[in-house]
């Protein structure tokens, strides 16, 4: 009888692609999830003998070998549970088998080669079959990267677009972000990241063998999707200059972003700030089948030197002294979180992990951050891995304000020491909502249990043992501090002072507010207040001052006063950035020496409104009606609509606007054809060359065609 081989191939790549949850992947090849089984039907050139079977050979990776999991040879046999490459017959025709393949939960994901060949007595006959992926399977009970909630794998595995919160702590803004894992090319995007690591290039065969571990992978797209190290996906800039490349506010999503450094030939991609590299993470990590989601810290502590304490050093004026001070607190900073097990911690380090691609601070020589358990934060564990000392005082440093002299003595300045680290936020599980996680990180602030874990933390960070040895922590200027000075707090004013918007502050518009002072004594009290503004980055830096006065006031007993402070929009109009913000600071020196520093964070707020006029429906032409607000008291040219969503639209959609007359209403309609059914993200930026980008996003409900 003649020799046997197998002739064709049925990847059941719709049957696979609906029970592994794959189905929105448009690669040409099969794309599963380990821990599950898949179907092939083999067309073979005769039947099969009872003496012959079908050996399956899987392999991944240069030098692929099975003592390092990166290769498997297994044949037809019984079905078996455990942690193998197995195959079952499923079902035999005349020159037709079915088989069921299996992986193990702890296989090593990425692109496989499939080969097989007929074993018999008379003859071996080899034949490559194909290629296939292999994701993470949040799906699967033995996997460590497995999610029990079938609504949270919707929304952190499967779904295509999101919210990231972005603003200020007292008024928290949305953003739309398109994350696009399923779009064409960004698996295999995705996976080139991987190939395109250092630790790729240093020993590949290495590497791969390591991707079976999500902390591994994690940890490697942490580093590669900023820049600094590497030929990385995004390069960072906060200096609020975007010359030869594209202004962080602008992106809309991760999908052009992967593109162009593709298509670049892996040139890293110009430019990004932090919400864009939790952006891209996120892209990247539900797309390889890991549960991830964005998370924004208000009030982000960005702490150099490890001392639990952001360090401000101000003038009399309340202006921060750039050359002094090296610590920051952001208005925000947005990182990952991503849920699996720690095999190397230990079950109660199971769940959240926080990761950063952010380039701040190195870690083992390399700018990336974590995995850092978010229960290890939360319970100060510190010393463990990965990056605990940084992500812990994000939420938990100290703000602690020292007025510098010119003779270069400093003094404590009473301040709120305890606004690191507030409202947390995450996109709800199938809402739109905002959710609080901040009780993960930390306990409620001034707790017992609180105050516990903070000096944990402390004992860990400086080897603080019980008999209480001090450690010695280098500041500005090279003078050493005790810790204990560092925690002295301030003393407490006979006075408070808080900044309060009397309107709205609107983009083009004058700034009216009032710094409120009140006397908390019987008796009367002189106060000189020395007030000053300035445009910022949102990471706090100033970019230029556009306020400088001092007031003399007087507070009888138990007096409430209002200092009036406007700021026309002349003053500030050529100095504002794209984040929109200003920093609005007084000093205040109270009679007896005295000293109160206030601060007021303002983002000033924009209009844009997005509706659907009418039912959605794949493969059918809907309306979409925008209405735009010119904010300047000036006519403005050459505005356009930047359009973007995921299933809506293909790639991104511009369209021009008329002139629009001072603080005029427009409304502009356009038509999209949604290829894709359930919620859709469409996201429509207002762009001019006379103020930042306004930025809005609705989410469309987009049924079957009937």
């Amino acid at each position: 009888m003649a020799g046997i081989r197998v002739t064709e191939v049925d990847w059941q790549s719709l049957k696979n692609g609906v029970a592994h949850h794959t189905q929105e992947y448009p690669c040409p090849e099969l794309v599963v999830r380990r821990g599950h089984t898949f179907t092939l039907v083999l067309e073979l050139s005769r039947p099969l003998e009872d003496q012959e079977t079908i050996i399956f050979t899987v392999e991944t990776g240069p030098q692929a070998s099975e003592d390092r999991h990166t290769k498997a040879v297994f044949q037809i046999s019984e079905p078996e549970v455990g942690k193998t490459w197995t195959a079952v017959k499923e079902a035999e025709t005349e020159n037709t088998v079915t088989v069921s393949i299996s992986s193990p939960p702890n296989a090593v994901i990425g692109r496989y080669l499939m080969s097989t060949r007929v074993s018999s007595r008379r003859k071996h006959s080899d034949r490559k079959l194909g290629e296939f992926v292999l994701l993470f399977n949040p799906w699967c009970p033995e996997d460590d990267v497995f999610l029990a909630s079938e609504e949270e794998r919707q929304e952190y595995v499967l779904n295509d677009s999101g919210i990231i919160f972005r603003g200020v702590e007292k008024h928290i803004r949305t953003q739309g972000w398109n994350y696009g894992q399923f779009e064409e090319d960004i698996l295999n995007i995705c996976l080139s990241i991987l190939d395109r690591s250092p630790l790729y290039q240093d020993d590949p065969a290495i590497d791969v063998s390591c991707r079976h571990d999500p902390i591994y992978v994690t940890r490697a797209i942490s580093a590669m999707v900023n820049s600094n190290n590497d030929r990385g996906v995004v390069q960072g800039q906060w200096q609020g200059k975007y010359g030869g490349g594209t202004s962080p506010l602008h992106w809309r999503g991760s999908v052009a972003i992967l593109h162009k450094w593709f298509k670049g030939r892996f040139k890293p991609v110009k430019y990004g700030q932090c919400w864009v590299f939790a952006g891209v993470m996120c892209t990247v990590l539900r797309c390889l089948g890991i549960a991830t989601r964005v998370v924004s810290n208000f009030n982000s502590a960005h702490d150099t030197d490890r001392n639990l304490s952001v360090d401000k050093y101000v003038d009399s004026f309340g202006r921060t002294l750039e050359d002094l001070t090296e610590d920051s607190m952001w208005n925000f900073h947005v990182w990952n979180e991503s849920w699996f097990a720690r095999q190397d911690l230990g079950p109660s380090y199971n769940g959240w992990q926080v990761l950063d691609a952010t380039p701040q601070e190195e870690s083992e020589g390399v700018f990336r951050c974590g995995p850092a358990s978010v229960t290890a934060i939360r319970e100060g564990d510190v010393h463990l891995a990965h990056d605990g000392p940084f992500v812990f005082a994000e939420v938990n440093a100290d703000y602690v304000t020292w007025l510098w002299h010119e003779d270069e003595s400093r003094e404590r300045v009473y301040s709120d020491t305890k606004k690191i680290g507030r409202c947390i936020s995450t996109k709800a599980v199938g809402s739109d909502s905002r959710v609080d996680i901040t009780s993960f990180y930390k306990y409620p602030e001034g707790s017992r249990k609180e105050r516990q874990v903070y000096r944990k933390a402390v004992r860990k960070l400086f080897s603080v043992e019980a008999s209480g040895r001090r450690s010695r922590v280098r500041r500005a200027g090279g003078r050493g501090l005790w810790r204990e000075d560092l925690l002295e707090p301030a003393t407490k004013p006979s006075i408070t002072g808080k900044f309060k918007m009397l309107e709205p502050p609107m983009l083009g518009h004058d700034l009216r507010l009032a710094l409120c002072l009140a006397n908390l004594t019987s008796r009367a009290q002189r106060v000189r207040v020395n007030l000053s503004g300035a445009t910022i980055l949102y990471t706090r830096r100033p970019v230029a001052e556009i306020l400088h006065e001092s007031h003399t006031v007087r507070l009888g007993s138990e007096e409430e006063k209002k200092i009036p402070i406007t700021i026309a929009y002349s003053q500030y109009k050529e100095d504002l950035t794209e984040d929109k913000k200003i920093l609005l600071a007084a000093m205040c020196f109270v009679t007896k020496g005295e000293k109160l520093l206030v601060e007021k964070d303002i983002t000033l707020e924009d209009v844009i409104t997005i509706k659907v006029l009418g039912p959605a429906m794949v493969g059918v032409a809907v309306v979409v009606k925008v209405t735009v607000v010119n904010p300047l008291l000036e006519t403005v040219e050459d505005c356009m609509l930047m359009v973007e969503g995921s299933g809506l639209l293909q790639g991104q959609l511009s369209i021009d606007v008329p002139s629009l007359e001072p603080q005029e209403r427009a409304s502009v309609q356009f038509n999209i054809t949604p290829s894709k059914s359930g919620p859709r993200q469409l996201q429509v930026d207002l762009v001019s060359p006379y103020f930042p980008d306004i930025k809005g996003f609705v989410i469309i409900h987009v049924a079957t065609a009937k």
